[in-house]
């Protein structure tokens, strides 16, 4: 019989270590890999699955990998009752708080596609404007290979508070980094595989993909997209720690700015003389 049942693979040799459910390893990789890093979300992992298959299925062939950064909350139990009926599920149990940068770095390693799709794991990002945003990136690659589309929360549905650190985080960062990104810390991207592990990895990276990127010889494109009320749960990376975070994070993204290696080879054969 030519099948296998989801099966918990330890992964070796990383600085942050990770747990994987592998789903069915027999199946064509898929052109498409959402990652979605979680943490305490239980609530909310099985409504977004079902709104991205409601979505995607019969349009894109895809994955969802579910990285759980640690959680506390019923997450574990979710995901291998999730991984076990789809097999488009592809949940990581990270064995150690690693932050929602680390989650998503370990998502993308893993992915088997060279496309990634990023969601925020809180239902708050919206899986309908994912379309949207994988039309914008084939459009945009075909001029420009190396780019990243990110949405544009432009009727954000937070608290006051949130909405005015983040206003103020993307004005300094914008200043500062010329990132020309309305809304840096949205959750929902799109960008290829290979530009994304080609950048230099940190704590927080994930609220400077837009400047990383340029900075790397890509192009940057927002597009308006959805925003929702928060349905289930609280917050896990506050507002205050952002805004403050993000302003000494700045000083180190400058850095590697002015530091960026950009490469590239010439299509033109060399001749050679004999």
């Amino acid at each position: 019989m030519n099948m296998e049942t989801n099966s918990l693979v330890v992964f070796e040799g990383l600085k942050q270590p990770s747990r994987v459910f592998i789903a069915h390893h027999w199946r064509k990789p898929p052109s498409i890999s959402i990652v979605i890093p979680i943490q305490n979300e239980d609530a909310n992992i099985a409504p977004l699955l079902a709104e991205i298959k409601k979505h995607l299925d019969g349009r894109y062939d895809y994955e969802v990998i579910f990285v759980d950064d640690h959680s506390t909350d019923e997450t574990v139990t979710i995901l291998r009752e999730l991984a076990a009926e789809f097999p488009i599920m592809r949940p990581i149990r990270l064995n150690r708080r690693c932050g929602q940068s680390g989650a998503l770095l370990e998502g993308v390693k893993a992915a088997r596609a060279q496309l990634i799709v990023t969601l925020d794991g809180d239902g708050q990002n919206d899986p309908a404007d994912i379309d949207a945003l994988i039309r914008c990136y084939d459009q945009t690659a075909s001029y420009s290979p190396r780019c990243l589309i990110i949405g544009y929360r432009r009727s954000r549905q937070d608290s006051i508070w949130r909405r005015f650190s983040s206003k103020i985080a993307d004005t300094v960062r914008g200043m500062v980094l010329r990132d020309s990104t309305p809304d840096g810390d949205c959750g929902i991207k799109v960008f290829s595989r290979g530009l994304f592990l080609e950048l230099p990895a940190f704590n927080h990276m994930d609220r400077f993909l837009p400047a990383l990127a340029r900075q790397f010889g890509g192009t940057v494109v927002s597009v308006e997209v959805h925003h929702r009320p928060k349905k289930n749960g609280s917050s896990h990376y506050g507002a205050l720690d952002k805004l403050a975070e993000d302003i000494v994070d700045l000083l180190g993204v400058v850095w590697l700015g002015r530091r960026a290696i950009n490469t590239e080879v010439s299509k033109e054969r060399t001749r050679t003389h004999g």
